[in-house]
């Protein structure tokens, strides 16, 4: 009869045998030394194709791809205002082969998985503005008449945003408070969708992001009231600010984050940092950002970390003081 102790021998032996005829691929996955060979590398979307968020990561992804040599996968998985994506996110492996674009500020009405906590930040990709579109079709002149148009008949103003919580939502918000307009919030699941309302008209203005707006902007179909930054665009030169159009001291800044499951090695965070970092200073990349109202950004990963939490911190305050509805 075997004792415990060589029982307990031989399963270590035979265990040991098993992981030593393991393919090598598997034996790498999430060893920071021979990442990325082990597998494709899915990286998701919490919304539809066609918006800001898809295709600033399918850029950026296409050129970390051919950097790293290693295949992408886009995988969009839209929904609750991106709250489905960081679930399915937070779910997956630490082994490097898993990566999000978390869009901010957003606030949810349940706590969702996070930066800092079950998710951990990557690099900031980019930033920039929200554009306030209406109708061409029956345009205002400018934002001070639509202003006063809106105070005059406030029940008959509504406006779309890419979903309940996002910065589009919470820039919408704050127009209102700023403003003293009782804009009604409209979500939608991403920008493509809310552009068609908007421009015919099912919806009154829309607070959304440059990529699905531009084309309908440049084909005149779209007005193009003012751009939430304190900066204009390049894309759209002659769209003012809404300070420069008369809202004084108004700002809202969308931003891009690539993050990993939490406890991913810190030795492939910072891989991904760099490509990433590589990535933002091509010629198709920067096309990209530019045509989507962004600026590049080149943060550390604790760096990006803390430039989400002080605008999550920033927009927490809006939601509370305008009684936004989350639900």
């Amino acid at each position: 009869m075997s004792t415990p102790f060589s029982f307990f021998s031989r399963r270590v032996l035979l265990a040991a045998a098993a992981v030593m005829c393991l393919p090598a691929t598997v034996l790498a996955a999430g060893d920071p030394g021979t990442w990325p060979k082990a597998k494709p590398i899915t990286w998701i979307v919490g919304y539809v194709p066609g918006g800001s968020v898809d295709v600033i990561t399918r850029s950026v992804a296409k050129v970390v791809s051919d950097r790293i040599g290693q295949t992408i996968v886009i995988d969009n998985r839209a929904g609750a205002s991106g709250a489905i994506a960081l679930q399915y996110a937070a779910r997956a492996a630490n082994d490097g082969y898993w990566l999000i674009t978390v869009p901010g500020p957003i606030i949810h009405a349940e706590r969702q998985p996070a930066l800092g906590h079950e998710l951990s930040a990557v690099s900031l990709i980019s930033q920039g503005p929200i554009v306030l579109v209406g109708a061409a079709a029956n345009a205002h002149s400018n934002l001070q008449d639509l202003i006063g148009a809106m105070k005059k008949n406030p029940q008959d103003w509504s406006y779309a945003s890419s979903g309940t919580g996002t910065g589009q939502h919470l820039a919408g918000e704050l127009f209102n408070t700023m403003a003293g307009t009782k804009m009604i919030h409209v979500p939608y699941k991403g920008g493509g969708q809310a552009v068609t309302d908007v421009v015919g008209g099912q919806v009154s203005l829309g607070m959304l992001g440059v990529t699905p707006v531009l084309a309908q902007i440049n084909a005149g179909k779209l007005k193009a009231y003012a751009v939430t930054t304190p900066f204009r665009l390049a894309s759209l030169p002659d769209v003012p600010t809404m300070s420069e159009a008369g809202l004084k001291g108004y700002e809202a800044t969308q931003f891009f984050i690539a993050a990993v499951p939490a406890r991913t090695d810190a030795a492939i965070i910072m891989k991904l940092n760099k490509a990433i970092a590589e990535a933002m200073k091509t010629p198709e990349v920067k096309a990209a950002l530019e045509a989507a109202g962004q600026v590049p950004s080149n943060l550390t990963p604790a760096e990006a970390d803390a430039f989400a939490k002080s605008s999550i911190t920033k927009f927490d305050a809006v939601a509370k003081q305008a009684n936004i509805s989350l639900k």
